[in-house]
C-alpha cells in the first residue's frame, strides 16, 4: 500500500506496513536532514501529513522557538541545556571559541547560536498525542554524535523540552 501527500508525493510502506522519507533541507547555510517515520501507514492521517509539511516549511521558525526554549532553560542549573554546555566548555577548553560562530562574552548564549540543527524526525503517527511528534537534533561539532541536544516539538509546533541524547 501507498499514501499519497502533496507535500511528500508517494509514501510507499514497508513489507512491515512502517513508512519512510528522507529529504535534505537547507536552511541558511546549513543543510538539515528531514526524516519522516511511522511504524505503521495506518496511523498515519493526511492531516499528520500535512503538520509535517508545515513543520518542514516553517523550520526556520521552529528553529527559533527551540533555540530560545534552550535559553530558557539557562536558568536551570541543573538543566539539560546548562549541562550539554558545562560538558563541552569541559571537553573542548580553549579550543571551545573555534567552534563558535559569535563570541558575545555569553558563552551559554554564544554556545546555543552555534549549534548545528543537524536533522528533524518527524514521528507521523503522534499527532496531537503526548509524545513528540518532531524531534529536532543539535550538536555543537557536526562529527560528535553523542554529543546532541534534542528538542521535542508537539504537533502544534511549541516546544515540549530539550533533553540530552545519554
Amino acid at each position: 500500500m501507498a499514501i499519497e501527500h502533496d507535500y511528500f508525493g508517494l509514501l510507499e510502506s514497508g513489507p512491515d506496513g512502517s513508512i519512510f522519507w528522507s529529504e535534505t533541507v537547507e536552511l541558511g547555510d546549513q543543510a538539515v536532514t528531514v526524516d519522516l517515520t511511522a511504524p505503521d501507514q495506518d496511523d498515519v492521517s493526511e492531516a499528520a501529513l500535512d503538520v509535517a509539511a508545515g513543520l518542514i516549511s516553517g523550520l526556520e521558525q521552529i528553529d527559533r522557538n527551540a533555540r530560545n526554549a534552550m535559553v530558557n532553560e539557562l536558568s536551570d542549573r541543573t538543566s539539560e541545556v546548562t549541562e550539554y554546555i558545562l560538558q563541552q566548555q569541559e571537553e573542548l577548553g580553549e579550543e571551545l571559541e573555534d567552534v563558535l560562530v559569535d563570541i558575545s562574552g555569553d558563552v551559554q548564549i554564544d554556545v546555543i547560536r552555534s549549534l548545528a540543527l543537524m536533522s528533524m524526525t518527524i514521528l507521523a503517527d503522534e499527532l496531537g498525542g503526548q509524545d513528540p511528534f518532531a524531534v529536532l537534533e543539535y550538536a555543537l561539532e557536526p562529527d560528535s554524535a553523542d554529543d546532541v541536544l534534542l528538542v521535542n516539538i508537539g504537533s502544534d509546533g511549541d516546544v515540549q523540552s530539550v533533553t540530552s541524547a545519554d
